[in-house]
């Protein structure tokens, strides 16, 4: 029996569980030289002239992203209706409000052209997501932001290594935050980062992230207002480290195997395929619509027969408004239709740098004879 297939592995290597074991020995365990290192080595990589700040986890990194750019209590955020819920729980976690805007069918990125008629008084800032790693317009985006005053907040959760115009995702823009979870394209066990060009912003992310506070010259503390604690300890960051010195390597693998998914399904008619975008994509996710109804069969029922077949499927995600805090809120899914759709119709497939070319070929034949 061929072993089972995950639907994602993080790939941690030998050398990185000699460093971390290193780090033990040193004694020195929470945010110390480590976190120091790993920021410099992430802004190195981006480029741009960027500031970066690591934290325990991206959805820290939102929250206090949006804290940063001044959004609180009764603000408005505009966010695509397809993320995880974590996208839209940080807006309302400060009091402010979500505003969900469709996507696209394949990109499954914000409609941008959408995003005019949800502007408001209220609005202050706009939170792309950058799905599954393919980067969204850019210049529409920040063009928009522009012309009505916004602030953005790129939720590039999944874009560690993507690139625009040849630009790396984080090397520009206003405040683009980054996830390093184990399922992420390079992870830190838990993590996440900010990259901004703003100095006085980088100095504010410091403080939201230990307590709020700021030493003076004299290595004095002081509290400048009630933060949180989202410090990255120096193991992680070691983790970080090793991983950014081989994120290209995992996203050139991932680009060939988005490729070779794409022609394993050439002429398939039975699902809808993702839009393909170019090198720039890092590929963090590979996922196909299949319309379930219409076949006579749950998604649950095609993951229990995939799983049954060694292969591992996974679901990113269910569209936010359907979920029940945003149903109780009085958002409707049908306000947001292609992401409803997409949210109905996802699935994930295997897809991480381990994976053998035949991998491929064997996750596709098994969902051509499961919806056979």
């Amino acid at each position: 029996m061929k072993p089972f297939l995950p639907f994602t592995r993080p790939s941690i290597d030998e050398e990185s569980i000699a460093a971390v074991a290193d780090v033990f020995r040193s004694g020195q365990l929470a945010s110390g030289p480590k976190v120091a290192a790993f920021e410099a080595a992430l802004a190195a990589y981006l480029g741009g002239n960027r500031h970066l700040r690591v934290m325990t986890s991206a959805t820290a990194g939102l929250e206090m992203a949006l804290e940063v750019a001044g959004v609180g209590a009764g603000d408005e955020v505009i966010v695509p209706a397809m993320s995880f819920a974590a996208s839209a729980n940080v807006i309302a976690r400060l009091r402010a409000k979500p505003v969900f805007v469709d996507i696209d069918l394949h990109t499954r990125n914000i409609d941008l052209d959408r995003v005019p008629a949800a502007i408001t008084a209220k609005t202050r800032a706009i939170m792309p997501v950058h799905f599954a790693g393919l980067p969204v317009d850019m210049d529409g985006l920040y063009g928009l932001a522009a012309e009505h005053g916004l602030r953005v907040v790129e939720d590039a959760a999944h874009a560690i290594g993507s690139t625009y115009h040849g630009k790396p995702i984080g090397s520009f823009g206003d405040l683009v935050v980054f996830s390093f979870h184990p399922n992420k394209n390079m992870t830190t066990i838990e993590g996440g980062a900010i990259s901004t060009g703003d100095a006085l912003a980088a100095e504010l992310l410091e403080q939201y992230r230990f307590h709020g506070i700021k030493r003076n010259a004299a290595g004095e503390v002081d509290v400048m207002f009630p933060g949180a604690k989202s410090n990255l300890t120096d193991v992680a960051a070691q983790i970080g480290i090793d991983q950014l010195r081989r994120l290209d390597g995992f996203n050139a693998r991932r680009l060939d195997l988005a490729g070779r998914y794409f022609d394993a399904f050439q002429g398939f008619t039975g699902a809808v395929m993702p839009a393909r975008g170019d090198s720039g994509h890092s590929w963090h996710m590979f996922q196909i619509l299949i319309d379930f109804a219409a076949r006579g069969m749950t998604r649950v029922g095609f993951q229990k027969a995939m799983a049954e077949r060694g292969i591992g499927i996974g679901v990113h995600y269910p569209s936010i408004p359907s979920l029940k805090f945003y149903r109780e809120a009085g958002y409707r899914e049908e306000d947001t239709p292609v992401a409803a759709r997409v949210g109905r119709e996802t699935v994930t497939l295997p897809l991480f740098p381990a994976m053998r070319d035949e991998d491929v070929e064997r996750v596709v034949s098994e969902i051509k004879a499961v919806l056979k």
